[in-house]
């Protein structure tokens, strides 16, 4: 699990920022990614964009195959533009956009009795279907175990109870989440996944 410090978290949402700006803005990627340090780490990272509180996108990776810069990059535009579920952010957003950040650990089998809220996000797989949700989105639903669990079945696109299905693969990870202060904590626009 990646602990950045608190300077390594403020150049990590700088560069989300910048990444949504130029994408936005002048339909390009930033020239200069950094890629020493905490950019050349490796690990599951989702970005979570928000315009005026409200959510907007929500992208990521699951495991960390690139350099985190790149992927910091990658997801940032990603959730800006390309987020199906939502309208893409536009130059008229950029002034009231907010950045999250959640950093994964590594993936771990996990028994139903052993998750717990707050702590854990879950991966659910069935054969080709796969639903995720961050360990926040528990807590900020109000979800129980039994809720959360369910929640990532749908998010696989898999009935809720499929959990209980000895086909199904119920993976745990933890987060490191932080964001900027474009960004107020508010129950109702967590993202149900990414």
């Amino acid at each position: 699990m990646l602990y950045p410090s608190e300077s390594d978290r403020h150049s990590l949402l700088q560069l989300a920022r910048r990444a949504v700006v130029q994408a936005v803005s002048l339909c390009e990627l930033p020239d200069q990614i950094p890629n020493s340090g905490v950019f050349a780490e490796r690990c599951g990272v989702f970005i979570t964009l928000f315009v005026r509180n409200e959510l907007r996108g929500c992208i990521g990776v699951i495991e960390g195959k690139e350099p985190l810069g790149e992927a910091v990059v990658r997801c940032a535009v990603s959730a800006a533009l390309q987020d199906l579920r939502f309208t893409p952010i536009n130059q008229g957003d950029l002034g009231d956009l907010g950045v999250e950040i959640s950093l994964l650990s590594v993936l771990s089998p996990v028994r139903p009795d052993e998750i717990e809220i707050g702590k854990h996000g879950l991966i659910i797989s069935q054969r080709d279907k796969r639903g995720l949700l961050l360990p926040q989105v528990a807590t900020e639903h109000h979800l129980n175990c039994e809720q959360f669990l369910a929640e990532t079945c749908r998010k696989a696109g898999l009935p809720g109870n499929s959990w209980r299905d000895p086909a199904s693969r119920i993976e745990a990870f933890t987060c490191e989440v932080f964001w900027d202060e474009g960004k107020r904590r508010d129950n109702k626009n967590t993202c149900f996944g990414g």
